[in-house]
């Protein structure tokens, strides 16, 4: 089944079951008002939600046009908001950027940080920033919501407690992260409000495209309308979700409603490091890594970081060319305090 939460006035909006063709949509709210209280009690809810969901497919129910801007993020705001960095060959090239060697442990012991999850950007929502020396970068990524993952579970444990799958544009502002890792205490200033796509989708959605921890689908990243990325979210992705969850697990017990993701989706091409989509390659899900390339092949990078005005789509198709979350679509613009 496909959820999506609708503005409604409130902070966390009301949950709404919407059809496999992202057309249609019918209210839960008889059954939970928000998607962290389904997530709450999700073996009791899920299956009333999912007998709802197949009545909307049969047109069976009273339903509505669903249109994707009037979505929030499928939780609007979240208890947990824990990123990986599950393609390596993205950490490799992001930390040669700054000059930063990269510890063998990274391909083993997987890089993980604790974001904002008090205000997540809404799937159409511009990306406001104050300036443009900030390095504002997009981030193209797949992310996990949990039901209550206990404390040292397994990745088996973890794999059982994955609930539903959605996209992520995990923003960062590249000119602050130096500096701000440089004093050894994590991301803070340089990680702003995160986007969630439209929908999220239970596993069982996604077919053949999912094997239990990986989404074998790639991720469809345009910047102003022209192709930047198409890499394959199921292409080396080092640590698969199982183990991210059970990595973030270790110390503490995850409640429902934690959204975990996979870091910046990166492919590593022909024993290379990949080249852009207009040469044949599948391109880049961040504007930092192709940086990296053109400081390799020419000394410099040439392409900016993105600007007042420009505008990042985030989307995944199936095999038959359909949207499966819906898209997240983004224009960045200034930043004036009221």
């Amino acid at each position: 089944m496909k959820l999506a939460t609708l503005r409604d006035g409130s902070r966390d909006g009301k949950l709404v079951l919407v059809n496999k063709s992202l057309t249609r949509c019918t209210e839960a709210g008889h059954i939970a008002p928000t998607l962290q209280a389904a997530l709450d009690n999700w073996d009791e809810v899920a299956p009333k939600l999912a007998t709802l969901a197949e009545s909307l497919e049969h047109d069976a129910v009273p339903s509505l046009r669903f249109h994707e801007h009037d979505a929030l993020s499928p939780l609007p705001r979240a208890y947990q908001w824990a990123d990986g960095s599950a393609y390596v060959n993205h950490v490799e090239l992001v930390r040669k950027a700054r000059n930063a060697e990269m510890p063998a442990s990274f391909w083993t012991d997987p890089l993980m940080y604790q974001g904002g999850s008090d205000a997540f950007l809404a799937p159409r929502d511009p990306i406001r920033m104050a300036d443009e020396a900030f390095g504002i970068d997009m981030e193209g990524e797949v992310a996990v919501i949990t039901g209550d993952v206990p404390m040292g579970a397994t990745p088996e444990e973890a794999r059982a407690a994955i609930r539903l799958v959605m996209l992520v544009n995990d923003v960062s502002l590249r000119g602050l992260i130096p500096a701000e890792l440089g004093k050894g205490f994590g991301f803070f200033q340089s990680k702003p409000s995160s986007a969630f796509s439209p929908v999220a989708v239970t596993p069982d959605e996604l077919g053949e495209a999912w094997d239990g921890g990986k989404v074998h689908l790639p991720l469809r990243v345009d910047l102003n309308g022209q192709p930047f990325g198409r890499a394959n979210a199921g292409v080396d992705m080092t640590f698969d979700f199982p183990t991210l969850i059970a990595h973030a697990a270790k110390t503490r017990p995850l409640s429902a409603g934690a959204v975990v993701g996979s870091g910046t989706v990166s492919n590593k091409m022909d024993g290379g490091p990949g080249k852009p989509v207009a040469e044949g390659g599948v391109g880049y899900s961040c504007i930092a890594e192709i940086r990296m390339i053109e400081t390799i092949e020419t000394g410099a990078p040439k392409t900016p970081f993105m600007r007042f005005g420009d505008t990042v789509r985030i989307e995944m198709q199936d095999a038959d060319g359909h949207s499966v979350f819906g898209a997240i679509e983004q224009t960045v613009e200034k930043y004036e305090k009221a």
